[in-house]
């Protein structure tokens, strides 16, 4: 998609209602259907975390997003792709603050490039017990990234023409938590198996950007 008809649709965004769950239960797993009933519970007791869907042009004026593959480490989220963000500090002001910074800090992208459009419906995370923020944003420009060798592996530049294919969307087994295997309906982005929250998030974007299509 050219990046000029991404402005105009990005710019009506704010004025669509949130499909929230409805998404998120796309890509679900079952087992995590089950936790529904009890999380909001969790939520208000919930670590804070802020994340950022950065679209921008590439050379081509094409439309891009940005997608990181995180370092292997003995943790929850080890290896696995994300979005730029992390987790609200006592100095950020807000979660947007937090993963407008944490994007920075991740993928060096400046802080005042990154023009923040709407925010998504939040996604909690059982395992590390996170509430997850997201925003969508932009830059009108093609970042130059400069990765945090310590916590990021690779940034993935997704193509959101391919992203907006449905066939991008199928069923794989992943190992979550706890080293258990499960069925989970994932997205095939760039050759990387994309699921859990991330998944839910991208799920949302998908579905508002079906509706201005």
């Amino acid at each position: 998609m050219d990046f000029n008809e991404f402005l105009r649709l990005s710019s009506k965004i704010k004025n669509i209602k949130l499909p929230a769950e409805a998404s998120h239960l796309k890509m679900m797993p079952a087992s995590r259907l089950e936790l529904l009933k009890s999380q909001n519970e969790a939520i208000k007791v919930a670590k804070k975390a802020g994340v950022i869907a950065l679209f921008y042009p590439d050379e081509n004026l094409q439309t891009k997003f940005l997608l990181i593959l995180r370092k292997t480490y003995e943790g929850i989220h080890s290896a696995q792709v994300g979005f730029p963000g992390g987790k609200l500090e006592i100095h950020d002001h807000s979660l947007k603050e937090a993963a407008i910074r944490e994007t920075f800090e991740e993928v060096g992208v400046p802080k005042n490039d990154i023009i923040v459009i709407h925010e998504l419906s939040g996604v909690y995370i059982p395992p590390s017990n996170f509430y997850v923020h997201p925003f969508i944003a932009l830059t009108e420009k093609r970042p130059f990234f400069i990765l945090q060798e310590d916590e990021v592996e690779a940034i993935i530049e997704v193509d959101l023409q391919h992203f907006l294919d449905e066939n991008v969307i199928m069923t794989n087994r992943v190992k979550a938590s706890y080293n258990i295997d499960v069925e989970v309906p994932t997205f095939l982005l760039n050759g990387h198996i994309v699921w859990g929250a991330t998944a839910m998030i991208l799920s949302e974007i998908k579905d508002l950007l079906k509706e201005l299509i």
